[in-house]
């Protein structure tokens, strides 16, 4: 992995943002969202108001995008909750990992307690893998609570980090 700039992401960056979400949600492997949810649905999804985006780039081209929000309102609200999604063209160089590392060092300077995923598949394996690295724990086991394309039902978790 070269220099991985992180920054927020800009109204300019939704086109290179959908190329990332597209193939994504399209495999329907990693995240509980429509296979045939619209450009427009998912930028609207992963863009709201209410959420820090911010996109990993190289050189000038963006190859991941991470979303930041509280886990829920009030007496949740000290619980930051992230999404990560890499382009495929840049799965394996570390992209994730530094908007991970990212997320939980901006979560710290937010004020943040802790971060908590709700949803991750168990089949993906380099994502548990990663979150294990950097000292989160599996809270919780969903059985069969994921209905993957290829595999069919399979568990999700719920993953905890103290900050």
């Amino acid at each position: 992995m070269t220099d991985v700039r992180i920054r927020l992401a800009e109204a300019g960056d939704a086109d290179a943002i959908w190329r990332i979400i597209e193939p994504i949600v399209r495999s329907g492997e990693t995240y509980a969202l429509p296979r045939t949810m619209t450009r427009e649905d998912a930028l609207a999804y992963w863009l709201p108001a209410s959420h820090g985006v911010y996109v990993a780039e190289e050189q000038g081209t963006v190859l991941g995008t991470y979303c930041m929000r509280t886990i829920r309102p009030g007496g949740g609200d000290h619980v930051a909750n992230c999404g990560y999604m890499v382009s495929h063209a840049a799965a394996g160089r570390g992209i994730g990992r530094a908007m991970c590392v990212d997320s939980i060092e901006r979560a710290r300077k937010l004020g943040f307690r802790a971060m908590q995923y709700n949803f991750v598949v168990s089949t993906n394996e380099s994502a548990i893998r990663l979150y294990q690295s950097l000292g989160f724990e599996i809270a919780g086991r969903l059985p069969g609570a994921f209905a993957h394309p290829a595999r069919g039902y399979v568990d999700a978790y719920v993953m905890f980090l103290v900050l």
